[in-house]
């Protein structure tokens, strides 16, 4: 018997899903889909993560403890012993932070992300997404009185948008799902804006954080020979989301259904995980919410 939820990813601090080949001047650029070049967590890292953070909270040796194996399989050598019943799909990109001239900053998503998050719901039966008519190029959906609109004008980084009001269900919605810090919520209901699918496609290729990062001689207070890299990163306040689905053990020591063990699993992890590159510099900082959307 399966049971399955979704995972929603806020990051906290910058977050870098490493891609591992140098693309341009960027040394180590973010992972992509291929085909829409929008970011993405994989899933087999997303589950690593949650593994070494379900180890630390139980505090039991990950090698010997049932749950961890149940969950999660066991290690790298014992693979034919048995499947872990824990699945989890790559996290894709849900909404993506970008500068506004008024409001500080939107959240911007786009109507080909929603109808994949509708479609990706459906497989979970877990209802749908507020629908969102198309839209034109430089235009835009928002909260009436949103304050990222001055006149009827949105201007996000060097871009200007028409704005119509009427992403207000989407908005509620969204900030009831992803999030259960109240001032989080607060502002996803007044700064979210949809985009056409190709303006939303732009900032996600050419608006992320792209830091130079530097290794020094420590006797003579100069940069390393070769150490200057540069890396990117999702800027703060990036949403992800990732589907997880948990069947029943496959162990024959540890018997549960589905839905005690993602139970189990939601019981132990804290609401806030390490992903990604950079832990040591405060990288990769996530608030995370297991939710039932209907």
């Amino acid at each position: 018997m399966s049971d399955q939820t979704i995972l929603f990813i806020h990051a906290l601090t910058g977050l870098h899903p490493g891609g591992g080949t140098a693309l341009g001047v960027i040394d180590l650029p973010i992972q992509r889909e291929r085909h829409t070049n929008w970011p993405i967590i994989p899933g087999s890292s997303l589950k690593g993560v949650l593994r070494n953070a379900f180890n630390r909270e139980t505090g039991k040796d990950p090698d010997v403890s049932p749950e961890v194996l149940t969950l999660f399989g066991p290690p790298a050598g014992s693979a034919k012993d048995h499947a872990g019943a824990l699945t989890l799909s790559d996290a894709r990109i849900l909404a993506f932070p970008v500068r506004s001239l008024s409001g500080v900053f939107a959240w911007v998503t786009c109507p080909a992300v929603l109808d994949r998050l509708s479609r990706d719901l459906a497989i979970i039966d877990g209802g749908s997404v507020p629908e969102i008519p198309e839209l034109d190029r430089n235009n835009a959906h928002c909260a009436p009185a949103s304050p990222l609109v001055a006149g009827d004008k949105m201007i996000l980084e060097e871009f200007e948008f028409s704005v119509k009001d009427s992403g207000c269900a989407l908005a509620e919605w969204i900030a009831s799902q992803v999030t259960s810090d109240e001032p989080t919520k607060k502002r996803l209901r007044s700064h979210l804006a949809v985009l056409n699918d190709d303006d939303f496609t732009h900032f996600v290729s050419t608006a992320t954080e792209v830091v130079a990062r530097i290794g020094l001689d420590y006797r003579l207070k100069t940069a390393r020979n070769s150490a200057l890299f540069y890396e990117e990163y999702l800027p703060p306040e990036t949403l992800l989301y990732s589907l997880v689905i948990c069947q029943g053990s496959y162990r024959d020591d540890y018997r549960a259904n589905g839905r005690e063990l993602l139970e189990k699993l939601q019981s132990i992890l804290l609401p806030y995980v390490q992903i990604g590159g950079g832990e040591t510099v405060g990288k990769g900082i996530c608030a995370i919410r297991f939710t039932n959307p209907s």
